[in-house]
């Protein structure tokens, strides 16, 4: 079987959850850093077979896929996804010179593209954008019943207040507004916040959950009992 990698971003933008699927492990080891400082847990592969296999099981918010793996291609990679109806924001990495392969990557269902070398923020902005896409949201902050989370400053503003959230207090509130209404539950905002290789604890979210809630007030997220925590009213 397939190694799983899975990895918490420390400062991880994301309680958003990335899979990093490139075979040079320096680019792989700085976009990793790059990426987990901007608040993302980042999972990072080296070749085809593992990535095609943490694609399908793990639930990633965006993939970074580098079309050039060993083992298994990219484009195969891709393509595999794509037939298991993994819907998952890919984006693709390619070669300076290889207009063929970007077409063929966005043919086999990538939603946007880099061509290397590239700058880590345009990355970024690319993330991010697909992100936003996808869960329908807009903009470098996220609006919810008030609530203004900034992702570039990491804190969260309501009715002319404003609290800075640590690493893990963004990551967490960002999925819970990302799913206003829906109960998430503790071993699903588990996988979100933390990284495949991190020491995972889902009692960890309680502690989490009630410090958000002595930050910004007891009603931010509500506890369903034996079920999970819901941000907002529960649909």
């Amino acid at each position: 079987m397939p190694a799983v990698v899975n990895c918490s971003g420390k400062n991880r933008k994301s309680e958003l959850r990335l899979l990093l699927a490139e075979d040079d492990p320096d680019l792989s080891l700085r976009l990793k850093r790059y990426l987990g400082k901007q608040g993302f847990a980042v999972d990072a592969v080296h070749n085809g077979v593992d990535a095609e296999f943490n694609g399908r099981e793990m639930p990633y918010d965006a993939i970074v896929l580098d079309l050039g793996l060993p083992q298994r291609s990219g484009l195969e990679v891709l393509a595999n996804w794509r037939k298991a109806e993994v819907k998952t924001p890919v984006l693709i990495l390619t070669a300076r010179d290889s207009w063929q392969e970007k077409v063929r990557g966005l043919q086999q269902g990538a939603d946007d593209y880099l061509t290397k070398p590239f700058q880590e923020e345009e990355l970024l902005a690319r993330l991010q954008a697909l992100i936003r896409r996808n869960t329908g949201t807009v903009g470098k902050t996220l609006t919810v019943d008030g609530w203004v989370l900034d992702e570039a400053t990491q804190s969260v503003s309501r009715d002319e207040q404003h609290w800075e959230l640590t690493g893990i207090e963004f990551r967490l509130l960002r999925y819970c507004m990302l799913h206003p209404g829906r109960i998430l539950s503790k071993s699903q905002l588990t996988e979100h916040i933390y990284e495949q290789d991190a020491d995972k604890d889902s009692n960890v979210i309680e502690v989490y959950v009630k410090r958000l809630r002595e930050k910004l007030g007891k009603d931010i997220i509500t506890t369903r009992r034996g079920q999970g925590y819901v941000f907002g009213k529960a649909v």
